[in-house]
């Protein structure tokens, strides 16, 4: 069984995640934007073997401690989708920019596209690229659990940013309408900021997407 722990993390209260398979306590962190110490206090309070960090995106809220966390867990770094790679290479100085501890730039170790699938313990999970918020963000799905790790294409009665470099706000409607939408009105979605909500909430009463 999929178990999750929301851990918003840095200023911009981003929501990092503990993800583990409850058969076999096997562990992901996503998006570790900061407080490695935190994170990783986390899973080690939680008793689950840490596999990987993933990945939606390279903004330095989402993939600060990234590297951090990676080299102290000894575990790969995956995703996002190679589009990032612009962001990834900045990390230092979206760091310096937003005021947060200085961030390493990083190579994943894996880099993801649409349609490939990622492993926890016995669980999978299917990875769609959806860009519009930046051109190489990915998302997380687990169809037998009904959730889906967005980032921030999505969130509880609004849409991701699209003024960065590289945004374009018609492909993150498209990414929405194409992407996420023919995942089920069921399915529960965990954004990159604020509380969860599910597809059919807000494909009914979202300002932005409502109605698509």
């Amino acid at each position: 069984m999929l178990r999750y722990h929301i851990l918003p993390v840095t200023s911009f209260a981003q929501n990092a995640c503990l993800l583990w398979d409850d058969a076999t306590r096997d562990a992901v962190l996503t998006d570790p934007g900061g407080e490695a110490d935190r994170l990783l206090h986390a899973a080690a309070q939680a008793r689950v073997q840490l596999r990987a960090v993933w990945l939606t995106h390279a903004h330095i809220d989402h993939a600060g401690a990234a590297a951090e966390v990676a080299l102290r867990a000894g575990v790969p770094i995956i995703g996002p989708h190679p589009g990032d790679q612009f962001w990834i290479d900045a990390l230092p100085q979206q760091a310096q920019l937003f005021g947060f501890p200085p961030a390493q730039a990083f190579t994943p170790d894996r880099w993801l596209a649409d349609g490939d699938t990622v492993e926890l313990g016995s669980l999978q999970f299917t990875v769609r690229h959806c860009p519009g918020h930046t051109p190489g963000h990915v998302v997380y799905h687990q169809p037998q659990a009904q959730r889906c790790w967005v980032g921030d294409v999505l969130f509880a009665g609004s849409i991701g940013r699209t003024d960065f470099p590289g945004g374009s706000q018609q492909q993150l409607i498209d990414s929405i309408v194409h992407k996420l939408w023919p995942m089920g009105d069921d399915t529960v979605f965990i954004p990159g900021h604020g509380a969860e909500s599910t597809f059919g909430a807000e494909r009914r009463s979202n300002p932005f997407v409502g109605g698509t």
